[in-house]
């Protein structure tokens, strides 16, 4: 017999999975630099297996809450199983080393829709 418990954490390992990635460059970041995060970000879709969609975009809001803020990269994955295989993945970690040097704060959340 499966617990209620069981039965939720199974339901929610099925579940796509949102993840939300903001991102704060340096200063000295140049915009070359930005544009090949950019570029590179969105690129993963196609080598990372589990990956339903990459969108993103730069801070627009009136509201002046970015605490300086200026990136969203918004992440689908098909499943749990998915974001594990994502965060480790070689490619992923390789955009890491790119990306984390060139970096002042991240924001990082997830969830399941």
């Amino acid at each position: 017999m499966i617990s209620s418990v069981q039965s939720e954490e199974s339901n929610l390992a099925k579940k796509r999975i949102r993840h939300i990635v903001c991102l704060k460059f340096k200063q000295e970041a140049s915009q070359e630099q930005i544009m090949e995060i950019e570029q590179k970000f969105p690129a993963l879709q196609q080598t990372i297996p589990g990956i339903l969609s990459i969108e993103w975009g730069t801070n627009n809001s009136p509201e002046d809450l970015n605490k300086d803020f200026t990136h969203c990269f918004i992440v689908t994955f098909e499943n749990d199983e998915a974001r594990t295989t994502y965060l480790p993945h070689p490619n992923h970690q390789a955009f890491v080393d790119i990306l984390k040097p060139l970096l002042d704060d991240v924001f990082v959340i997830d969830y399941n829709l």
